[in-house]
């Protein structure tokens, strides 16, 4: 080796730059670690929104549904009053009876319950006056006389509007 080759050694002007290259890299690589979490921090928060909507939907999906079924079912209690009111043998009517009740019992169960309002003052939010009738003696205007349909109700939601007679003035 020669002695003439010197290793050469850092000056403080080179050090000071190479030291100002490496803060410039530090700095760009603290705002992209910065702006990688608060995209992070962002992307968690909609993750979490998307969840608590997903289950609103998921639950609003059940609740309809299962209206849907209980108006389509509604039918059969409807038939089962009409027959009710018929005049059938002893036998016939107390097996008609029977399932009226399951039937009755099975709603309740689900939460629902029936609107049948003779003699209570007309409500628009829960009946629909679908005929009036004159005043008779001793009975109060705008008052249910007779129910054609009733009306249901699930949990505090009308499913189906009680159809009345009203009693005019």
């Amino acid at each position: 080796m020669e002695q003439n080759e010197q290793v050469k050694k850092p000056t403080v002007k080179s050090l000071t730059a190479e030291n100002e290259v490496l803060k410039a890299e530090l700095e760009k690589a603290k705002a992209e670690t910065l702006s990688t979490k608060d995209s992070w921090l962002r992307t968690a928060a909609d993750f979490e929104n998307f969840k608590k909507r997903n289950q609103d939907t998921r639950i609003n999906a059940y609740k309809d549904g299962k209206i849907d079924i209980i108006k389509k079912i509604l039918v059969v209690g409807d038939t089962l009053d009409r027959a009710l009111s018929m005049s059938l043998d002893e036998k016939t009517m107390e097996g008609l009876k029977m399932i009226a009740r399951q039937f009755s019992e099975t709603l309740q169960a689900e939460g629902v319950t029936e609107i049948n309002p003779v003699g209570e003052p007309f409500d628009p939010n829960f009946h629909e006056a679908v005929m009036q009738a004159p005043k008779g003696e001793n009975e109060i205007p705008n008052t249910v006389k007779q129910v054609f349909l009733k009306g249901y109700k699930l949990n505090d939601k009308v499913i189906r509007y009680a159809q009345v007679v009203v009693i005019g003035d």
